[in-house]
Formats: C-alpha cells, structure tokens, sequence
C-alpha cells in the first residue's frame, strides 16, 4: 500500500506534551484530540493540515509521557502517518496500536523539507519526495501490523477478529 501527502516538519525531541497538551487528556473523543494536536508547537496546525498530509521529524519522536493520546490526536488530523529518524518506543508501539502508520528512516529529517510532497510503500519502506527527487528507505511495515493499521488500530483489529 502506497501513502502520498504533504510534508508538515517538526524537529527531535517532540514530546507527548507537545503533540496533545495534558489539559486536553480528560477526553479519548479522537476529535477534541485533533482540535489541539501540535497546539504547543503551532497553534494553527491543525486550521492548515489536510486529509492525508505526513509528519516528518527527527529523533526521539513522541518522547515524554506514555500516553495513547498522543498517536490518537495526531490520527484524528487526518495526517496518514510520521516519518521519523527515531521513535521514543512507548510512542512506537501506542502509534501501532491506534492504527497509525509510522516509519523510521535515516536522513529525512535533513532530506525532505515541509510542504515536499512525498510517497511511502509500507510494503517496501520506500519513500520518494517528489519535489526533490531524493529517495529515502525505512523499514517497511510488516503485515500483521499493517492489519492493525487498516483496522483502525489493535482494539479495533481484536473486536473484528472475534466476530464469524
């Protein structure tokens, strides 16, 4: 499966914090989520992002408080997945778990600039930024886990899995 968006790019050390303020925890309505996701960076995010747009950051993405919101909100966006040079790993697998494709790969974060428009292969881990031409490689998502991610996320993929 190929994913194509806009670029939106934040830098290393995002946090949990940063992504969904805590003010905004009292809620799990994916909605509300998304009304506040990256507030503490650019508090007009979420007024310019668009169906299918792609997060491209650096290292140490989601770092911070272990909180499911955080993949939750960013899902609610619209934003079809986050190209990182590294996760914190309880972000990692919260992403996978609410069905939000991520991908670690080498160099976008210097590579690929905000407003590029770009395509990712979960089947390969190919990424193509069509503004520059450059290619970057991730490793691609395995096909359990992107059964999660068509589900909607582990809850989902688990309540589906039980029914004949």
């Amino acid at each position: 499966m190929k994913i194509e968006g806009t670029v939106w790019k934040f830098g290393h050390n995002v946090d949990t914090d940063v992504i969904i303020p805590a003010m905004y925890l009292v809620t799990n309505d994916i909605k509300e989520l998304a009304r506040h996701c990256m507030e503490g960076v650019d508090p007009t995010f979420t007024e310019k992002v668009q169906p299918g747009d792609i997060i491209v950051a650096g290292k140490n993405f989601g770092c911070g408080s272990s909180r499911e919101h955080a993949p939750m909100a960013i899902k609610g966006t619209g934003i079809s997945c986050v190209i990182a040079e590294g996760f914190a790993r309880i972000f990692f697998r919260n992403a996978f778990n609410m069905g939000l494709a991520i991908f670690e790969s080498s160099g976008v974060f210097q590579g690929i600039q905000e407003g590029d428009r770009i395509s990712v292969n979960q089947d390969t881990g190919e990424i193509v930024d069509h503004t520059n031409g450059k290619r970057f490689s991730a490793n691609p998502i395995p096909p359990f886990m992107q059964e999660l991610i068509q589900a909607g996320g582990l809850m989902s993929y688990l309540l589906n899995k039980r029914r004949p």
